[in-house]
């Protein structure tokens, strides 16, 4: 792991890969109440290809680091975070992935400046006014404040309730328990973490989003939709719509995962996001 001072607060970050490549860097964009840890798999195997990669952990829950009181915790203020990220470390022609809310937060990025990004592959994310989907939406107001939060998470210490469809079980079919355990620990342990986490749930509303998905065809750069068709919440219908909603973007169904197909399906999400930065 390593670290980066930012406005608002200092940034924990994972890097693999060379950190001389001919392809573009690609930067991860995980879910709420998750980290940087759930890209692991899929930036080792890029890694093994010659892609460098950089998966932060985001302020969303899961990290380890608070950030300042004051710092912006709405979507558009992570987003400029993420953009602040990339200048930060001279990051140019970027591979954005984002997955779950992390998909909603690169639309953001998209809407806010793009200039430094090259390329975009979303798997199953937030879109339009699904920010989050049901029964998504439900859980986000059962964690909209400190104490609730903390009540809501301490269940969660059970493997058996992490994994089932109350905890991460609508996620993924593939979940490892010192995986889930790790995402749950900082929220639950640190009234920081909880603050960060409780003041972006506060930002979101879906209005937002489904107004910046009426510019996402302003985005000229690549775009390709990978996306779990057994995931229940964010459903093949949404992918679909969310493809049409850029100038040209491409959809890859992936039969059986759920939403992280960062775990579900590695290899697969790692041979589209190859070819993606490969391909001129």
């Amino acid at each position: 792991m390593q670290m980066i001072d930012l406005p608002g607060g200092a940034l924990r970050y994972r890097a693999a890969g060379p950190e001389r490549s001919a392809a573009p860097p690609v930067v991860f964009v995980h879910a709420f109440l998750a980290n940087g840890a759930v890209w692991s798999r899929v930036a080792d195997l890029l890694a093994e290809r010659g892609v460098r990669s950089y998966a932060p952990d985001w302020p969303l829950g899961a990290h380890s680091v608070p950030l300042d009181p004051d710092a912006d915790q709405s979507p558009r203020g992570v987003a400029r975070r993420i953009l602040v990220f990339l200048d930060a470390l001279d990051l140019r022609d970027v591979v954005l992935v984002g997955n779950d809310t992390g998909g909603a937060l690169v639309q953001f990025v998209l809407d806010t400046d793009a200039s430094r990004v090259g390329g975009v592959v979303l798997t199953n994310c937030d879109a339009f006014d699904k920010f989050p989907p049901f029964p998504f939406s439900v859980m986000f107001r059962l964690l909209k404040g400190k104490h609730r939060m903390k009540a809501s998470l301490l269940p969660m210490r059970s493997r058996v309730l992490r994994h089932s469809p109350l905890g991460f079980g609508l996620l993924s079919r593939n979940l490892d328990a010192d995986l889930s355990r790790s995402l749950i620990e900082p929220a639950l342990t640190r009234p920081d973490v909880r603050d960060d986490a409780v003041r972006f749930l506060r930002a979101v509303d879906p209005r937002d989003l489904l107004d910046v998905s009426t510019r996402l065809k302003n985005y000229r750069g690549r775009v390709r939709i990978v996306w779990g068709t057994a995931d229940r919440a964010f459903t093949p219908a949404l992918g679909r719509r969310l493809q049409g909603a850029f100038h040209d973007a491409e959809f890859v169904e992936v039969p059986g995962s759920r939403t992280f197909v960062q775990l579900d399906a590695p290899q697969v999400l790692v041979d589209q996001i190859a070819d993606f930065v490969e391909r001129p």
